[in-house]
């Protein structure tokens, strides 16, 4: 395992569980969206670690962030 893939491991588990605590509604849909990018660069990244997958999590974390406001 590479550090990479746990560290977008630990956000996609924090973006789904802060996803399951929303009320229904496009905010919701919004932060699911955000868990299933990070899950799916976790899977990129245990595949083969790379440095090419950084412009994608800083794209999620944007739009995260987004989400808060």
């Amino acid at each position: 395992m590479s550090d990479a893939y746990d560290y977008f491991r630990e956000h996609a588990i924090a973006a789904a569980r802060k996803a399951r605590g929303l009320p229904p509604g496009r905010t919701k849909q919004k932060q699911r969206t955000v868990a299933r990018v990070y899950h799916l660069l976790a899977r990129e990244a245990a595949l083969a670690p790379n440095v090419h997958h950084m412009d994608d999590f800083r794209a999620a974390r944007r739009l995260e962030r987004q989400i808060s406001r």
